[in-house]
């Protein structure tokens, strides 16, 4: 029987990589993203897997889709959360939560704790919350949006130590709950840049930048065969073991869950 695999970010690389993997084997792969653009270049690359369109940086919306693939699918198997937008600049959307926040962390919470009720249906359940763990960040308690004095890099390792926080709390018996930084990946880093800036990152990417075909398999491994442990923290296919206070985890669940609630 086939295995049911949602990918948010599916449309672009590791998720689409992923997407093509499974597809691939006979999987049923959900790849979600933002664009038709994006759709259309899943339906050419992997025409067995479905696009769903939805803007996931706004909560309405994510609360939209997780009803839908609740409906669609009450059993899934794999969720991997690897929707990300590097914002040079601060973006606020139309519900007034700064962009990266609402998608790195506002989203991926929505989508773990949403779709929790489909996963623990399955055999061996995993999410693969695809994320900058174990580069350190800090949460901004005063000021979790970034309104004074916004950084692109602050807003980035801020998202990730709020993805090991949000993992460490997330509490079920059967879902196992993986945390992969896969470093610097060749992907589409440079898309948000204007030039000269946009062309020297590309450059980057291609210089050093691990090409998405070896930064997959370490992945897929673990959703075939999720660690034992509750919740688990990897770097570039290396298990690593951050620091984590689980009052701080505690505390910086129920602010999210009470921002989620707007």
């Amino acid at each position: 029987m086939s295995r049911t695999i949602v990918i948010t970010g599916g449309t672009s690389g590791i998720g689409l990589a992923l997407a093509r993997h499974y597809a691939a084997l006979g999987e049923q792969v959900v790849a979600v993203g933002s664009s038709e653009e994006g759709g259309r270049r899943l339906r050419a690359e992997v025409p067995r897997a479905r696009f769903v369109r939805c803007d996931l940086s706004s909560l309405r919306e994510t609360r939209d889709l997780v009803e839908r693939l609740s409906a669609d699918h009450p059993v899934i198997d794999a969720l991997v959360l690897a929707a990300f937008r590097y914002n040079p600049r601060r973006v606020t959307t139309a519900e007034g939560f700064e962009h990266t926040f609402a998608l790195y962390v506002l989203n991926r919470r929505l989508m773990a704790e949403g779709l929790r009720g489909p996963l623990e249906k399955a055999p061996s359940p995993v999410i693969v919350n695809l994320c900058g763990a174990g580069r350190g960040g800090r949460i901004n308690w005063d000021d979790l949006q970034l309104e004074n004095g916004y950084r692109a890099v602050a807003a980035t390792m801020q998202g990730a130590r709020a993805s090991v926080l949000l993992g460490a709390a997330y509490g079920s018996e059967r879902v196992k709950y993986v945390l992969y930084n896969p470093v610097f990946v060749a992907t589409g880093l440079h898309e948000p840049f204007r030039q000269p800036l946009r062309g020297v990152v590309r450059a980057a990417s291609a210089l050093f930048g691990q090409p998405v075909a070896r930064a997959v398999p370490p992945i897929t491994a673990l959703i075939d065969r999720p660690p034992a442990e509750p919740v688990s923290v990897w770097r570039k296919g290396k298990r690593i073991e951050p620091a984590v206070d689980r009052d701080e985890a505690q505390r910086f669940a129920s602010t999210v869950l009470a921002m989620s609630a707007l």
